[in-house]
């Protein structure tokens, strides 16, 4: 079973999850059948092991994590592959991947392209 984790850098006022929650609800409205979870680098919960735990013991055999960062800042070079290889080693059944910060797709910058233009 395929799962996903969006994964976040994480905040100390929880009102800056709301957006994140509100991402997953929409993950959950338009694919129901893939498991979603929320996942967060540092300052909330849950961390990237959690959210893994969390969908293995829901079946998840192979788990997609979507940086929902706007680059590959210093935090995914170096802390987000050292927490990806602990999950790996620790749950070797499960097929882990990543894709690259969500920030770096063509479609994300037109979106906010998009955003700006329709605030104009």
């Amino acid at each position: 079973m395929k799962a996903i984790i969006l994964f976040g850098h994480g905040a100390r006022d929880a009102r800056w999850r709301e957006p994140f929650d509100r991402l997953a609800d929409l993950w959950r409205a338009q694919h129901a059948g893939t498991l979603v979870e929320l996942a967060f680098l540092e300052m909330m919960q849950p961390s990237l092991e959690e959210a893994v735990t969390s969908l293995s013991t829901k079946g998840a055999n192979q788990i997609l994590v979507v940086p929902v960062f706007f680059g590959q800042g210093g935090h995914l070079r170096n802390d987000f592959p050292v927490l990806l290889s602990a999950c790996q080693e620790k749950f070797p059944k499960i097929v882990l991947s990543a894709t690259p910060a969500v920030g770096e797709d063509l479609a994300v910058l037109q979106a906010i392209i998009d955003f700006g233009a329709r605030a104009l």
